[in-house]
């Protein structure tokens, strides 16, 4: 899954979850999959930040390293 394709479907989430009027029982599988998917979304965004602070280094870039 791509980052954009997992905040997109976070932010479908959400928006059904701030709709209301879900059964519990889906409301908790929402909140459950939308959890998943921010911390697989931290995840590939501390990748991504690892890697442009490791292209700084590498490139003597005292801003980003």
């Amino acid at each position: 899954m791509k980052f954009e394709e997992g905040m997109q479907q976070l932010a479908e989430i959400t928006a059904k979850l701030e709709e209301g009027g879900l059964p519990l029982e889906e409301a908790v599988r929402l909140y459950g999959e939308g959890a998943k998917l921010a911390d697989a979304c931290r995840k590939e965004l501390e990748q991504a930040k690892l890697t442009v602070s490791e292209f700084g280094k590498t490139a003597g870039d005292p801003a980003i390293g």
